[in-house]
């Protein structure tokens, strides 16, 4: 099942995704969900980012090559950091570029897992259990800020840096999902989620230990190998097998 997030006019709703059309659920997609019997054509509604939520915890070098390309060695364990709820946009909407605090901000496609209910220090044979679905993530990091504080924080957590989209999917399987990320076309990553380092359950059984996770949390898995600079014009896509595409344009920050 694939749920969305959407506008139509001023109108806000959550809806079941089905060929080209929406059907509006009742208030939001965690417990059993009710039809309003409202339906629409995907072309007349805007989707937006899938969920808002309470935070965005994300996984750093959790696939080797990418762990090499930054300058060091995988870590034995999930290196976790976080993003601000304020970053999230969704589908078709702009990153902007901060051009005044950095001169170089790279895409990294992600696998991103929406937690479904309220949990905490959940065993890993029993993580499926508080997951309502995966969708797409976008990582966007300004590089030369990351490396100059010797944190994350800043180089992570501008407004528009973390594109999430386009629905949630609530059967896919992550364990081998191939990710490809685009920009302008040309293929930028390529790899497959059977290559984390930290699979899904082990990361929501660390994550979960840390902290409680509330319904609509997002956990991102970590990017592969292949990131690099995007230029004010781009356009860039992350393609998650099962879940779909996102794409989002760069454009500078006034």
């Amino acid at each position: 099942m694939r749920i969305a997030r959407f506008s139509t006019g001023d109108e806000m709703s959550f809806g079941v995704v089905e060929g080209d059309t929406v059907a509006a659920i009742a208030a939001h997609p965690f417990g059993e969900l009710q039809l309003t019997g409202a339906r629409f054509a995907l072309e007349d509604v805007r989707l937006l980012a899938p969920i808002l939520p309470s935070k965005v915890v994300a996984i750093g070098k959790n696939y080797a090559e990418h762990a090499r390309e930054m300058g060091g060695e995988p870590p034995a364990e999930p290196v976790i950091f976080a993003k601000p709820s304020t970053a999230v946009i969704g589908p078709g909407e702009a990153v902007a570029y901060p051009q005044k605090l950095t001169q170089r901000v790279d895409y990294e496609g992600e696998l991103a897992v929406v937690i479904g209910r309220m949990c905490r220090e959940v065993p890993a044979a029993r993580a499926a259990e508080v997951v309502l679905g995966y969708t797409c993530a976008n990582d966007v990091t300004a590089r030369d800020l990351q490396q100059r504080d010797g944190q994350w924080t800043r180089a992570k957590g501008f407004d528009t840096f973390c594109p999430l989209g386009p629905w949630i999917e609530t059967a896919a399987d992550p364990a081998d999902l191939a990710i490809t990320t685009t920009v302008n076309g040309e293929v930028r990553q390529s790899a497959r989620t059977s290559q984390l380092l930290h699979d899904i359950p082990a990361l929501i059984e660390y994550v979960s230990q840390v902290m409680t996770l509330l319904p609509g949390d997002i956990i991102l898995t970590g990017t592969p190998a292949g990131v690099g600079p995007l230029e004010i014009g781009d356009e860039v896509s992350v393609t998650v097998e099962s879940v779909g595409t996102l794409t989002n344009r760069v454009v500078a920050r006034d």
